[in-house]
């Protein structure tokens, strides 16, 4: 077994929790781990022996070990239940070789997570560290201010966190984080006043935003010049493919469905999902819409929730970026709402200042246009969120009664 076909410990990495103290490296003690603190040196110790592992989802069928080192992790669940992807430790090394050459990640830098471990990106980034001797730190469970506080008083110089996890960070108003100097962001889309807010803050950090998924890990990786409205470039070793209907490969500018072909890809689903097929000849498509232009990605969003709106079809993404991005807007999500006239307009669920409302819709009229401008604002004081910080969109459609 090679030393790059599984997850280990670096000599000179450190973990620390979100106590700040040192998490000791301890034994295997079964492939289902509860998130916490000693989860990572858990997944580390079953790793080291070859033997595979599921941080979360403790209730449910253990991974069984595979004819290479393997693991599980977990979808977000944002509309619904969340799945359960098996993949080779291989393909997260890979990932792992790439930003050590990129970003220079590995002994005396120091990393931190927001999230929890449950969340691919959280445990992408926690093993990354952990792997090529970083310090890593692990904030989840911290309130946004704390968090903040810790990463200044760290000097933490590597921070991997959603954009839901950097507004709420950012809205603590509390103190420059001077030492970052790097920040990757995946989840969602980066609206433009996130990006200006934490420039403010953290004026030598590098940001870049990343499109991936559970299933994928990286698929494209932006840097400053890249469109802000675009996701980037292919990540090196990714392969891109814009298909529209039958699988026919499109042009530059054209709307299809993204497929991906590269190292990192997901083996496929376990549990109740186990032999759903994901790829079609080696490429993977989970369901994102887009465009390339000029070598840049471009993301629509989800099929999933794409909505009809007078006969044409609309994706609540695109309008949530725009939205985000406005005074009094601290989270938002785009619902559909049935209508006898239209079949479907749209809502916006907002959490903010509600004096707002009449710039808001106003704002979005004007650059949206009536088809999908919001034709109503719903005003939350609580927001329902997922490990990973995005929006908990059934709960939240079900508590507004959409």
């Amino acid at each position: 077994m090679q030393d790059e076909d599984r997850f280990h410990w670096h000599p000179e990495a450190r973990l620390f929790g979100p106590d700040g103290a040192l998490v000791l490296r301890c034994g295997p003690s079964g492939a289902v781990i509860a998130d916490g603190a000693e989860a990572l040196a858990r997944a580390l110790a079953q790793a080291g022996r070859g033997l595979p592992f599921r941080i979360g989802a403790v209730t449910e069928t253990a991974p069984a070990p595979g004819p290479v080192p393997m693991f599980e992790t977990l979808t977000s669940g944002s509309s619904g239940q969340p799945r359960r992807i098996w993949r080779s430790q291989r393909s997260w090394r890979c990932g792992f070789a790439v930003n050590a050459g990129m970003f220079g990640i590995g002994p005396g830098r120091r990393i931190a997570v927001l999230g929890q471990l449950v969340h691919s990106l959280s445990l992408y980034g926690a093993l990354e560290g952990a792997c090529l001797g970083a310090e890593v730190h692990l904030l989840a469970g911290l309130r946004p201010d704390r968090q903040r506080a810790r990463l200044a008083a760290l000097g933490v110089d590597i921070l991997y966190a959603t954009p839901a996890q950097l507004r709420l960070l950012l809205e603590t108003g509390e103190g420059a984080l001077p030492a970052l100097r790097l920040v990757l962001v995946g989840g969602s889309k980066l609206d433009r006043a996130l990006r200006a807010a934490l420039a403010a803050v953290a004026p030598l950090a590098d940001l870049r935003e990343f499109y991936g998924a559970a299933e994928t890990s990286f698929v494209t990786l932006s840097d400053e010049g890249c469109p802000p409205d675009s996701v980037g470039r292919a990540y090196p070793g990714v392969m891109l493919s814009i298909r529209g209907e039958g699988g026919v490969p499109l042009g530059d500018g054209a709307l299809g469905q993204v497929w991906v072909q590269s190292p990192y890809l997901c083996e496929g689903y376990a549990g109740d999902m186990a032999g759903q097929p994901l790829r079609d000849r080696g490429w993977m498509s989970v369901g994102e819409m887009g465009w390339v232009e000029r070598g840049m990605l471009h993301l629509a969003g989800r099929i999933g929730r794409m909505v009809t709106v007078a006969d044409q079809n609309v994706f609540p993404e695109e309008i949530e970026a725009f939205l985000a991005g406005l005074p009094g807007v601290r989270r938002v999500a785009v619902l559909p709402r049935r209508d006898a006239l239209r079949g479907q307009v749209l809502v916006a669920v907002m959490l903010g200042a509600p004096g707002q409302e009449a710039a808001i819709l106003r704002a979005a009229r004007d650059l949206l246009g009536p088809l999908k401008a919001p034709r109503a604002v719903i005003w939350r004081e609580t927001w329902p969120e997922l490990a990973s910080g995005k929006t908990n969109l059934t709960q939240l459609q079900a508590e507004v009664g959409l």
